[in-house]
Protein backbone atom coordinates (compact mmCIF):
# COMPACT_ATOMS: atom_id res chain seq x y z
CA UNK A 1 0.00 0.00 0.00
CA UNK A 2 1.34 3.59 -0.87
CA UNK A 3 2.93 5.14 2.20
CA UNK A 4 1.03 8.23 2.08
CA UNK A 5 -2.54 6.31 1.62
CA UNK A 6 -1.52 4.82 5.00
CA UNK A 7 -0.46 8.16 6.66
CA UNK A 8 -3.59 10.02 5.33
CA UNK A 9 -5.48 6.69 7.33
CA UNK A 10 -3.70 6.39 9.94
CA UNK A 11 -2.92 9.42 11.50
CA UNK A 12 -6.50 10.46 11.99
CA UNK A 13 -6.94 7.23 14.00
CA UNK A 14 -4.15 7.69 15.78
CA UNK A 15 -5.23 10.93 16.57
CA UNK A 16 -8.91 10.33 17.55
CA UNK A 17 -7.75 7.04 19.81
CA UNK A 18 -5.47 10.22 22.01
CA UNK A 19 -8.38 12.35 21.37
CA UNK A 20 -10.49 10.27 23.74
CA UNK A 21 -8.03 8.51 25.92
CA UNK A 22 -6.46 11.84 27.26
CA UNK A 23 -9.96 13.59 27.16
CA UNK A 24 -11.09 10.35 29.68
CA UNK A 25 -8.37 10.97 31.98
CA UNK A 26 -8.59 15.50 32.26
CA UNK A 27 -12.13 15.76 30.97
CA UNK A 28 -12.99 17.07 27.54
CA UNK A 29 -12.78 21.23 28.15
CA UNK A 30 -9.20 20.70 28.74
CA UNK A 31 -8.25 18.52 26.12
CA UNK A 32 -9.61 21.21 23.81
CA UNK A 33 -7.90 24.18 26.27
CA UNK A 34 -4.65 21.84 25.44
CA UNK A 35 -4.71 21.57 21.57
CA UNK A 36 -5.01 25.74 21.38
CA UNK A 37 -2.68 26.38 23.50
CA UNK A 38 0.05 24.02 21.89
CA UNK A 39 -0.86 25.22 18.65
CA UNK A 40 -0.55 28.70 19.45
CA UNK A 41 2.57 28.28 21.68
CA UNK A 42 3.87 26.16 18.84
CA UNK A 43 3.24 28.20 15.76
CA UNK A 44 5.10 31.28 17.87
CA UNK A 45 8.22 29.03 18.83
CA UNK A 46 8.06 27.78 14.94
CA UNK A 47 7.92 31.76 14.22
CA UNK A 48 10.91 32.64 16.59
CA UNK A 49 12.92 29.45 15.21
CA UNK A 50 12.60 30.35 11.69
CA UNK A 51 13.58 33.89 12.31
CA UNK A 52 16.70 32.01 14.07
CA UNK A 53 17.81 30.14 11.31
CA UNK A 54 16.71 32.81 8.83
CA UNK A 55 19.59 35.22 10.82
CA UNK A 56 21.77 32.08 10.63
CA UNK A 57 21.33 31.73 6.38
CA UNK A 58 22.50 35.04 5.72
CA UNK A 59 25.53 34.91 8.08
CA UNK A 60 26.40 32.00 6.22
CA UNK A 61 25.95 33.85 2.90
CA UNK A 62 27.83 36.87 4.16
CA UNK A 63 30.84 34.47 4.67
CA UNK A 64 30.44 32.91 1.13
CA UNK A 65 29.29 29.56 2.20
CA UNK A 66 26.12 28.08 1.10
CA UNK A 67 23.38 27.71 3.97
CA UNK A 68 22.18 24.44 2.76
CA UNK A 69 21.79 23.17 6.81
CA UNK A 70 19.72 26.38 7.49
CA UNK A 71 17.22 25.38 4.22
CA UNK A 72 16.86 22.13 5.04
CA UNK A 73 16.20 23.23 8.37
CA UNK A 74 13.52 26.15 7.91
CA UNK A 75 11.76 23.35 5.41
CA UNK A 76 11.56 21.18 8.47
CA UNK A 77 10.20 24.26 11.20
CA UNK A 78 7.72 25.21 8.08
CA UNK A 79 6.64 21.32 8.05
CA UNK A 80 6.86 21.10 12.14
CA UNK A 81 4.32 24.79 12.20
CA UNK A 82 1.89 22.94 10.09
CA UNK A 83 1.84 19.85 12.11
CA UNK A 84 1.48 22.28 15.31
CA UNK A 85 -1.56 23.90 13.56
CA UNK A 86 -3.44 20.40 12.83
CA UNK A 87 -4.93 19.56 15.74
CA UNK A 88 -4.00 16.34 17.65
CA UNK A 89 -1.26 15.30 20.08
CA UNK A 90 0.80 12.86 18.24
CA UNK A 91 1.04 15.62 14.95
CA UNK A 92 2.10 17.87 18.23
CA UNK A 93 4.77 15.62 19.52
CA UNK A 94 6.35 15.36 15.79
CA UNK A 95 6.21 18.90 15.24
CA UNK A 96 7.82 19.83 18.76
CA UNK A 97 10.50 17.50 17.74
CA UNK A 98 11.09 18.84 14.50
CA UNK A 99 11.14 22.58 15.96
CA UNK A 100 13.77 22.19 18.64
CA UNK A 101 16.98 22.46 16.73
CA UNK A 102 19.15 19.27 19.45
CA UNK A 103 16.56 16.94 18.40
CA UNK A 104 16.00 18.30 14.75
CA UNK A 105 19.85 17.85 14.06
CA UNK A 106 19.28 14.49 15.69
CA UNK A 107 17.12 13.44 13.26
CA UNK A 108 19.10 14.97 10.37
CA UNK A 109 21.77 13.15 11.33
CA UNK A 110 19.99 9.95 10.80
CA UNK A 111 18.61 11.17 7.55
CA UNK A 112 21.87 11.88 6.25
CA UNK A 113 23.29 8.41 7.40
CA UNK A 114 20.67 6.77 5.63
CA UNK A 115 21.15 8.72 2.65
CA UNK A 116 25.05 8.33 2.61
CA UNK A 117 24.55 4.49 2.66
CA UNK A 118 22.06 4.29 -0.28
CA UNK A 119 24.25 6.40 -2.25
CA UNK A 120 25.75 4.57 -5.61
CA UNK A 121 29.58 3.76 -4.93
CA UNK A 122 29.92 4.53 -8.41
CA UNK A 123 32.65 6.77 -9.55
CA UNK A 124 32.29 9.62 -11.95
CA UNK A 125 35.18 9.64 -13.53
CA UNK A 126 37.17 8.22 -16.03
CA UNK A 127 41.16 7.78 -15.60
CA UNK A 128 43.42 8.23 -18.90
CA UNK A 129 46.27 9.65 -20.11
CA UNK A 130 46.38 12.54 -22.82
CA UNK A 131 49.21 13.86 -24.86
CA UNK A 132 49.41 17.65 -25.61
CA UNK A 133 49.24 17.92 -30.13
CA UNK A 134 50.81 20.86 -31.41
CA UNK A 135 48.97 22.34 -34.73
CA UNK A 136 51.01 22.44 -37.40
CA UNK A 137 50.65 23.83 -40.93
CA UNK A 138 51.69 20.35 -42.80
CA UNK A 139 48.77 18.61 -40.32
CA UNK A 140 46.12 20.88 -41.63
CA UNK A 141 43.66 19.57 -44.05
Amino acid sequence: MNSILLAIILIPVIEIYLFIKIGSEIGAITTIVLIFITAIVGVYYAKYEGLNTLKSGFIQLSKNQTPAYEVVSGAAIAIAAVLLIIPGFATDIFGFLLIFPLSRKFIFSKFKNKIKKSENPKKDFIEGDFEDIDDDDERKL
